[in-house]
This record gives structure tokens, sequence and C-alpha cells, in this order.
């Protein structure tokens, strides 16, 4: 007599590969909008500057309140003019940054080494929408071996987090191992990329694992080791700097081969 319980059971399913590839493709742009940010990408050079009020720098800094002058680090140097950014006119800035116009960044000839304050060997100036700023020709009264470029911008509509950046939540990271390992998906930067180059957004480009840098610190600048302008930071490293949108302090971080 047939066992008529069998009858009843649910069959296994075998689908084709392709619909499986085309389920699994469906989760990683799920997973691609979960992490996805928009970013604002800078380009050295290749046009002529028009050295306005509006103009973003790299290796150059021109915009200063009246009474302020290139900071002078703990040695008694003068710091290396190191980025201007004009917010204004940009594709995207974070929400941490509305409000502000101008972001200038100096550091100094020994550079912060991992993670550092404002003030300690690097200096942040953030100008409010309010603030009289003027054009100060004191650029060459420092001794730099940074070449000034002017930085044209552009958007990144998406970039994403670096593996093991920490920037990944946990439950993504053990899926989308599982989906490697199984062999249902390929390399994570197959389907990801995150932009290496200066830009405000977006994510930060480590080269060695990610860092904490402290509760209510959010990630906002990236500047890149860029031999146009002969900057080398530590061993062609990156500068990554985090805003506290509570407190308005600035922290640095150092990364390099």
């Amino acid at each position: 007599m047939a066992d008529n319980k069998r009858l009843n059971l649910p069959r296994k399913v075998d689908y084709p590969p392709d619909i499986i590839c085309i389920e699994k493709m469906k989760r990683i742009e799920e997973i691609k909008k979960q992490l996805v940010k928009r970013a604002t990408g800078f380009i050295t050079g290749g046009f002529r500057p028009t050295n306005s009020n509006t103009e973003n720098w790299i290796g150059q800094v021109y915009l200063y309140r009246e009474n302020e002058d290139i900071p002078i680090d703990d040695n008694g140097k003068a710091m290396l003019p190191l980025l201007q950014i004009c917010l204004e006119g940009l594709p995207y800035i974070p929400d941490a940054l509305k409000g502000s116009k101008v972001l200038t960044i100096f550091v100094s000839e020994n550079m912060p080494g991992r993670l550092a304050y404002n003030g300690d060997a690097w200096v942040i100036r953030e100008y409010k929408e309010e603030d009289v700023l003027v054009v100060k020709d004191i650029y060459m009264q420092s001794s730099s071996r940074i070449k000034p470029y002017p930085l044209k911008s552009q958007l990144i509509t998406e970039d994403y987090p670096v593996w093991d950046s920490g920037d990944i939540p946990m439950d993504i990271e053990d899926e989308l191992v599982e989906m490697e390992d199984s062999g249902e998906i390929t390399d994570y930067y197959d389907y990801t990329d995150c932009f290496a180059g200066h830009k405000i957004g977006g994510y930060p480009n480590y080269i060695q694992s990610g860092i904490d840098f402290g509760d209510g610190y959010e990630f906002m600048i990236q500047i890149a080791s860029d031999e146009k302008a002969n900057l080398n930071i530590i061993d062609s490293g990156n500068f990554y700097l985090a805003k506290n949108s509570q407190t308005g302090d600035w922290r640095l971080y150092c990364d390099f081969y």
C-alpha cells in the first residue's frame, strides 16, 4: 500500500541556476541600497583657475577672517596650507556641514599620526554663512612643498564602504561572507566601489582596517596623497576627517601603507 502521507509533503523544487543567480543579484541590489551614500569628489587641476572666493584648492588657502593668519604648530613653524573647500555650489554636502560655507585645513610638516584632535599638528577652520572672509595672499610666506592646484568637483552618486572598515553592519557582512563562500556571488568589490581621491561625504577609503572616531563623530572629508600636488601623506596614505555635529569638534585620522 502506498504511503499517502508522502503525497501531501511539499516537494523540494530545484530552481535552475539562472533563477538562483537572479535572486542573488536582487539581494545584492537590496544590500547596496542599504549601504550606498553620495559624495562630492574632487579632481586635481586640468583647468585654468579663477582665484575666486568660491574656488576649491589643494595646497593653497587664501580665505581667512581679517584677524587670521596661517596657524603655527607646536614647534613654532607655520603649518602647510592643505585644503580650501567652498561648500556653496558643490553637488553634495553632508547634513552636518549645512550652514557652513568654507572649510580650510592646515597641517604641520610633522604630519599627525593616527587619530588626532583639531590643533594637534593640524587645524581645520569651519566658517559659517555669516562669517566675513577676506582674500589674503600669504601662501608664498610658507615653505610648503605641496604644489597648489584648483580642484574640480564632481558628484559621486554611489559610494560604498571598503571591506573591514567597520561601516558594513555585521549581519550584512556575515551574509556576504556566506554568499561568497558558497560561490553564489563573487568578490564584494565586483559589485561596489569606494572613491579613492579627495572627497566630502561618502565613506572613508581606508588603506588599513577602519577605526572608530568616537561617539557622535561622522566621517566628512577624505584627503588623499596626490602625486600632481606633490602631496605624500606619510607613505602614500590618506587623511580622514570626522565631525561631531553636537559639539562641532573635529578629529583627523591618518592611514597609510
